[in-house]
Formats: C-alpha cells, structure tokens, sequence
C-alpha cells in the first residue's frame, strides 16, 4: 500500500531553468518584480539563499535538494506526480551480536529471527571499542556475508555503533561492496569516541564527530562505497546530544547524516518484575550529569509512550528542526543485545578481549526475565518506502524520509500523502518525506489511508487503533539560537477517533490555503495511556504518557508516527 516516486519530477528540475525568479540568483535583484524582490530579501535574510543553502533547508531549490540529500520536491503545476508503487519493506538498523562485549548472538541467529519475525531489511550494529576496531569489523564480515547468501529474502547491511566524540551512540552503516569492511574499520579506528585522548577538549571532540560524518560522505563521493547512513540512537537518554550536536551532525552532511532514532530499542526492559526486568523502557532511567546538556529538562531522561523525549513532545526538539526546513528523520529499532524470555548464553571459555567475539551461545534451559530486549521485529518497525527489494532502494527511501515506524504491529500499513485540493487522481501527491510546491494561496490536503490490524502479533491479541492525530508546523528557517530544542508554533491541529476494529480507513484533512510554509506529520495510539503534551494541552491535548520506571508494559502503549511533508510557496 502506497505509492510513489524516488525522482524529482517537479516543474522547476524538469524544465532545467524554469526556476521561480527569487531562487534565481542569476537575476540580479534590480531585475524582480517588488512581490519577488521582497521574497528574495527575506529568503537570504533567514539564510535560505545563497552558500550553504542547500545543505541548511528544504526551501532549496530542487536540483539542489535532490543532490543534497534532503526532501525530493513535487510542483503541482503540470502533474508529473509518479503513480508507480511502494514496497513498504520493515527493518531495524540497531542490532548486536557476538562480536559485541554486551551480546551474545550469532549474526545468523539474529537475522534469521528478523526474518521470522517479519522484518525484510536489518543492520548488523555491534559496539565501536578498541578490540572491535582492531578486530572486529574484520571477523563479522563472513558471519554477515553467509548470512546474506542463506537469507536471500533479507537485506543484512554491515554497520557498527559508533561512539559519537563526545556524545551518544550512533548507527553508521555503508552499502555492501568490496569495501565495505575498509571504509568502517578506517573509520572506526579514525573517529570512534572511545580510542580517542582522555584530554581532548568537548570542542576537539565535537569536531571529530563532523569530521567522521564527513568521512562517511567523501567514501560515497570517492565511490568508495555506494551509500552511507547515519542515525544517532537513543539521543535523550544520558542527555549528552546537545541541539548545537545535533544541528552540527545534520548539516556536515545531509546526505550520510539523516535522523535519530524516535523511540529506542531495549522495549522490554520495562516489563513489572517478577514477570519481567521492572526497569525503563529503552534502559531511560538516568539523572544528568556533568556531561549532560544543561538545558534539558529531567522529562526528557524518560520515555513517553516507548518514544523519546526528542520525538514525543508535540513543539519540541524533533519539531523545532523541521520548523527551520531540515530533513530530519525518525526510525525505532530493537537494539537487540540478550532477549528477554531467551533460554541461552555466551558460548563457555569465551575470551573476548582475545578474539573480539564470544563463542556461539549454548541452550541453558533458564528463562531470561531480566533480559531487556525483543528479537529484531518482534516489537518495533521501521518502515521504508522502497522502489525496489534492494540495498540501494532501502538506503534511498531512509535518505528521503519515506518512513513511518510502529510499535507492537498497531496497524498492517499506511499511506500519508499530501495534495492540491480537489485532486482525485489516485496515487497523486506528496509522500512521506517529500516537499509540495505550490502557490500562495492554493488550498492543500492530507490524506491517509490507513489499513486497520486484523492478525495478532507477537504478543498474540490484534491491536486496535483508537486515534490519529494530525500535528501541523510553521516552517520559519534557521534559529539564532542553535541550542534551541521548542518551536511555538506547532500543534495538533486535528484528531480522529478511530471506531472501526478492521478494515481500511481513509482520512481528509483541509490543510488550507497556503499563505506560509508549513510541514505536517501524523501520529496515532493504542488510547491506552495519554496526557496533555509537555508544551500544554493546547499544543498536544492527548500525547504520549511518561513511562513509569518499574512499571512499563510495552505492550499496553503502543503508538505509529510518521515523518513529515512539507508545503511551501514557490
């Protein structure tokens, strides 16, 4: 369900130079029109035109959006809206094995289970250290090269956790090649947190976190390696991904460096004992500390309804980039290290220190309640509108934004797009990601198609759907302040109640006549826990609940989001 394009097909790249007057800086400014002249003033004077531009904003013009990595755009002059299909492939980029100090799995086990559990893509993600740098990435490959050739109808992508200098964990992953092992040992060894000097200042630190990601980008332009991604990982778990950071990663390259992830893996950890670990869901249970960011605030060391704080707050960190243009986006994973419910461990006599992995696990017949985590797919998915089953085609749809992620299977599939009023053509307008352009004006709107549960997940009962919210924000460009985590002019501007149990539902929403850019997202839950969003309850009246440490059944707070579109006047 879904459908789609990977191309720009807007007016303004397919004409070449039919680029509108005030995004042409060819034409001197003596030469617009006053209506243009004064967009032109006001575009440079947010920082949207000129050096810099297409790596800051989704108000770059086209071509430059598509070569930057950020939104494709759609003109809705002229149609050239793609009505080719989707193929909506889960996955999960954040997964450990044996070759991890903290896990225990074969790459074969983990990825066999994904695929059970029915994820058609994963990430092979195991810790950045010092014996992982020196070893590991080497004594992988095989285990994810054989996994490959076994698992034909799974796509397992070789990555490793980055030790972000000075700050969290990251995903970092590279599409398959001759050289995928050389480009990620290179540049764990160069920029991995943990091999670096005691000394090194936060300043060294941050700029060796700009530096990495910039490495990733120069092995894609060097044609090292077709592709390579970033996503940080739990960002507002230690507080320690302070805004500047993340702005910094986003914009050293938009083409590698391309989101965070919206909820953490680690799910079960929140289960009451004795059935379970009784802990945080995502292992949330820190204080700030001397590294963390001053400014946060102590909500945002917990979970909101499995997500974090960054992702959950209706005007808040994840909003506050979208509302200045940036391609941002969200995923969930498992973060899957030792499985909750499991009856294994670690292979006897493993060393290692000595051979950067552990030996193949061995059945215990012991139940594993204090285990924190879920199987790849069991839990969370991460949705990828692909044009393809292809390594190239999941790295391009997560580069565009065409995702949307769910928790416990809440619904079998989805579909946001928005449109020119009025326009019935099927499978017309913008997707997931995309950027609409129109004129002022012209009257825009969203619709969903949603497909209700109707199978039992792995929890065995079929979830039900009960509301979906529809969040709208002000696109208003580079803050002064790029420690800045709250946007005041973003909210949920519609909800649905949802009394259908299966089935298909179609939503409309009358976005309006465009009189100023604006993005819009969508959200919907279970209904099971809700309160008023941090940002008050005329920003967010029924949000996500903060988790309770002990007492967090994952599976009775179950929520899908998805990533923005965007409306702007051209």
């Amino acid at each position: 369900m879904g459908h789609g394009h990977d191309h720009d097909h807007s007016v303004d790249a397919a004409a070449g130079n039919d680029v509108p007057e005030a995004l042409d800086l060819s034409i001197p400014d003596s030469e617009l029109s006053p209506s243009d002249n004064s967009r032109r003033k006001f575009l440079r004077g947010a920082g949207l035109l000129g050096a810099g531009a297409a790596a800051a904003s989704v108000f770059a013009r086209p071509g430059a959006a598509a070569a930057a990595g950020l939104p494709h755009t759609h003109d809705s002059a002229g149609g050239g809206f793609d009505q080719g299909g989707f193929s909506w492939l889960a996955g999960d980029h954040h997964i450990h094995t044996q070759y991890s100090s903290d896990a225990q799995y074969r790459v074969l086990d983990q990825a066999a289970h994904g695929r059970a559990y029915g994820l058609d893509w994963l990430v092979i993600t195991d810790h950045g250290s010092a014996t992982h740098a020196k070893i590991g990435v080497d004594k992988v490959n095989p285990d994810i090269v054989k996994t490959r050739s076994e698992l034909r109808d799974l796509l397992t992508f070789q990555g490793l956790e980055w030790n972000i200098p000075g700050a969290e964990h990251a995903t970092v992953f590279v599409h398959p090649g001759k050289n995928e092992v050389d480009v990620l040992k290179r540049f764990e060894n160069a920029y991995d947190g943990s091999l670096l000097p005691a000394t090194n200042t936060v300043a060294q630190n941050e700029a060796l976190a700009i530096e990495g990601i910039r490495f990733l980008g120069e092995q894609v332009r060097q044609r090292k390696v077709e592709g390579a991604l970033f996503l940080a990982n739990h960002p507002a778990r230690r507080g320690i991904d302070s805004p500047h950071e993340i702005r910094n990663w986003r914009d050293a390259d938009p083409t590698v460096a391309i989101g965070f992830e919206g909820a953490p893996g680690h799910q079960a950890a929140g289960i009451p004992a004795p059935n379970g670990r009784g802990g945080a869901r995502g292992y949330y249970d820190n204080n700030p500390s001397a590294a963390s960011f001053a400014g946060y605030p102590l909500e945002s060391y917990r979970t909101w309804g499995g997500f974090d704080w960054m992702t959950a707050t209706v005007g808040g960190l994840w909003d506050s980039l979208l509302a200045e243009g940036k391609a941002w986006w969200i995923t969930v994973n498992s973060d899957s290290h030792v499985v909750y419910l499991d009856q294994s461990d670690r292979g006897p006599n493993s060393n290692f220190d000595a051979n950067g992995r552990y030996n193949d696990p061995v059945y215990t017949g012991k139940t594993l309640t204090t285990a924190g985590d879920f199987w790849p797919g069991y839990y969370g998915r991460t949705n990828v509108g692909s044009r393809s089953f292809s390594y190239r085609s999941v790295m391009d749809g997560l580069r565009a934004g065409r995702v949307w992620v769910d928790h416990g299977r809440l619904i079998k599939s989805l579909d946001a797009r928005v449109r020119q009023t009025g326009d019935r053509r099927p499978h017309t307008g913008t997707p997931l990601g995309g950027v609409l352009r129109v004129k002022r004006g012209t009257s825009t709107e969203l619709t969903l198609d949603l497909e209700l549960q109707d199978t039992p997940n792995w929890a065995t009962f079929i979830p039900k759907l009960k509301r979906v919210d529809v969040i709208v924000g002000t696109v208003t460009g580079p803050v002064t302040d790029r420690d800045g985590y709250t946007t005041p002019n973003t909210r949920v501007v519609k909800s649905y109640e949802i009394d259908k149990s299966d089935g298909r539902v179609s939503l409309n929403f009358d976005l309006g006549r465009l009189d100023k850019p604006f993005y819009v997202r969508v959200r919907g839950t279970d209904g099971n826990r809700t309160q008023p969003g941090l940002m008050g309850a005329a920003i967010d009246p029924y949000g996500p609940k903060l988790d309770v440490v002990g007492d967090a059944d994952p599976w009775a707070d179950l929520w899908f989001y998805t990533n923005p579109i965007w409306v702007l006047p051209r």
